[in-house]
């Protein structure tokens, strides 16, 4: 069986990934910490969303620029690690991460403003995100995508702020952009649940191999190219997945359900339980609970 070191260190490690990573978090630094004196009503940034920031950027060079995007390519139960983790794990430690000062700067913008407020509402956020997660995961249009850099780039992208999206009204930092207040957060968590439910049961339940670009040698090599130089993988000659996986195509397809499930659930339940307890802290006190101290700058 082949290890993934034979694809080289650039693709297994994403080296200029990996330089995007550092200066985007450099530039939050300068952005929240340097320059926060350029907007009104700033206030400094504290340890808790420096944290959920930083964790959100490692989490994002993990997902797309380590070992596991190339594993993503090569088997079914990775790729759904890393779905489950862009979409259901960094979406809300980012949204967390940037200071409501900055979001208010970015929501002033008055299109902006608009657009969002639309997006954001409960019901149109929930079709959205979990529609086009679902069409997405429908064979054609999956292995349509994983065959083109220009559409993998744009509907993953897509997917990612609808995402954010859908996160906002469980962990919007804004009060006056807050539309879901108290048990109703839990109502709209349940229904996420169950609405991203019907992807992971076709691909648990299905009896054969759903995507051509996991089965079929060609078009797993043209998919493989979204990561790897053409010209490396020509001269490796390799037939497919199964080169670097003891698991069928079936069982690495519904450990890939699988996963994806529990993983949803486990994100959920989190959620679950800290909009329970801020809820119940709020009609004890009568007062929504209060951010951490400030850190200094």
């Amino acid at each position: 069986m082949l290890t993934l070191d034979i694809f080289g260190f650039q693709a297994l490690w994403s080296p200029y990934f990996l330089l995007s990573i550092v200066v985007l978090t450099v530039a939050y630094f300068l952005l929240t910490v340097n320059f926060r004196g350029r907007f009104t009503e700033s206030e400094p940034l504290t340890a808790k969303q420096a944290s959920y920031f930083v964790t959100a950027m490692i989490l994002i060079y993990a997902i797309k620029g380590s070992p596991l995007d190339l594993m993503g390519h090569i088997t079914l139960w990775a790729h759904m690690i890393q779905m489950a983790s862009l979409y259901l794990i960094v979406p809300p430690l980012l949204v967390m991460g940037i200071p409501p000062w900055l979001w208010r700067a970015v929501l002033g913008v008055p299109v902006v403003s608009t657009i969002f407020s639309f997006m954001t509402k409960p019901l149109i956020a929930l079709v959205l995100f979990n529609g086009l997660f679902s069409i997405y995961h429908i064979p054609l249009v999956f292995d349509t995508v994983k065959q083109s850099m220009l559409l993998h780039a744009g509907y993953t992208g897509m997917l990612f702020f609808l995402a954010i999206i859908m996160w906002w009204p469980i962990v919007a930092v804004l009060p006056d952009h807050q539309s879901l207040s108290g048990l109703k957060k839990v109502g709209y968590i349940f229904a996420d649940g169950i609405l991203i439910t019907p992807a992971c049961a076709l691909i648990i339940f299905s009896n054969s191999p759903l995507y051509a670009t996991f089965s079929d040698p060609v078009l797993w090599a043209k998919s493989m190219e979204l990561c790897v130089s053409p010209t490396l993988l020509a001269g490796l000659d390799l037939s497919g997945p199964e080169m670097f996986s003891s698991m069928s195509l079936l069982e690495d397809q519904r450990l890939g359900g699988v996963v994806m499930k529990i993983i949803q659930e486990v994100v959920y339940a989190v959620f679950l339980g800290k909009v329970f307890f801020e809820w119940y802290r709020k009609e004890q006190t009568g007062i929504d609970p209060e951010p951490e101290p400030i850190v200094a700058e």
